[in-house]
């Protein structure tokens, strides 16, 4: 077998937000790696296809329907997971919105999501020493909200921007332990959370030109940055936000 430090082969690894978009190529490339995956998503049908999508290697795949926001869920989830090598927290949501329309239960449906899900389900791991030494935990945050600002995108910035500080405090914390934290931090990815966002095709082409590699990244292109991390060949990097933008901040 050749060389491969980038290889995932004998690792467990979960993944939430599994059932499109980042999590589901995240989910993919680990497989195609040699990880045994465990998926999780609210969705169950997409979830069972992130399921038949995954490589039939040497590594076992399931599927585990979970509710991250609800603490019952949590808990159920980790009656079924094993030690784990590796950890993705991908599971996400927006709504791009003014200030002056900010409301309470938007923005704090988004920061539950997006930023409390991943803070417990991180924290219930650690508790339920289901988190193996030597561990990866990589968190999907955002260029928004930590690098760049946009009108209308301060609920989600406000969520990934909290995930952002979250993931350097348990870096630090963790590192004792030998688990290493950290983010990826992508641009504009061409996934159904973009395809959402309520704009013209003439704002999205406008927008893309902003890129300096005019265009929008692909979910596997933020996967493979996530390999890297959960992977031996990230070692000695930890409280690190690798940033996958086509080159967007260099303006």
């Amino acid at each position: 077998m050749s060389y491969n430090p980038f290889s995932l082969s004998g690792k467990i690894i979960l993944v939430t937000g599994a059932a499109s978009g980042i999590g589901r190529a995240t989910a993919i490339e680990c497989s195609k790696m040699g990880a045994s995956m465990i998926i999780t998503d609210i969705r169950e049908d997409g979830l069972a296809e992130t399921l038949h999508l995954l490589e039939k290697g040497d590594g076992e795949h399931r599927m585990i329907t979970c509710d991250l926001t609800i603490d019952e869920d949590l808990e159920r989830m980790m009656t079924f997971l094993p030690v784990l090598d590796g950890m993705v927290n991908n599971a996400g949501i927006t709504k791009p919105l003014p200030v002056k329309f900010i409301n309470r239960v938007d923005i704090e449906k988004i920061l539950s999501i997006n930023a409390l899900a991943p803070i417990y389900l991180t924290q219930k791991l650690l508790r339920k020493k289901k988190l193996g030494r030597g561990a990866s935990i990589v968190f999907t945050v955002s260029i928004g909200g930590v690098y760049t600002v946009a009108p209308g995108n301060t609920m989600y910035g406000v969520s990934k921007g909290a995930l952002h500080v979250f993931m350097k405090n348990a870096a630090l914390e963790l590192a004792s332990m030998g688990i290493r934290c950290n983010s990826v931090n992508p641009g504009m990815i061409e996934t159904n959370l973009v395809a959402g966002k309520q704009y013209s095709e003439e704002d999205r082409e406008k927008d893309m030109k902003t890129y300096p590699l005019k265009r929008y990244g692909k979910p596997e292109e933020v996967a493979l940055g996530i390999v890297y991390l959960l992977s031996d060949a990230s070692s000695f990097v930890t409280g690190h936000s690798l940033i996958i933008d086509g080159g967007k901040t260099l303006y």
